[in-house]
C-alpha cells in the first residue's frame, strides 16, 4: 500500500490540471473541475490541507493512483 501525500487543495488542483482537467466554477471553498473525454467531474475543497479519506476520493472519481499523483505534484 502506498502512502497518500500530505497537500493543500490548490497544490491538488495544479496536479489535477495537469491531468486534463479544468476549473469550471469555485462555490465557496470548494473548486469543481472537469474533464471531458472520459467525463469526470471532481470538486476539490480550498484547504491548507486535504484529509486522507477525501484525498483519496478525489484520486478514484480522477482515476489515479497514489503514484500517478504524485509524479504529477
Amino acid at each position: 500500500m502506498t502512502h497518500l501525500p500530505v497537500v493543500s487543495g490548490k497544490a491538488c488542483i495544479r496536479a489535477l490540471e495537469r491531468a486534463g482537467f479544468n476549473v469550471v466554477r469555485q462555490l465557496g471553498s470548494h473548486i469543481v473541475l472537469r474533464r471531458e473525454n472520459p467525463f469526470c467531474q471532481i470538486v476539490v475543497p480550498d484547504h491548507r490541507t486535504l484529509d486522507r479519506g477525501a484525498l483519496r476520493s478525489i484520486l478514484r472519481f480522477a482515476g489515479l493512483t497514489p503514484e500517478q499523483f504524485r509524479d504529477l505534484l
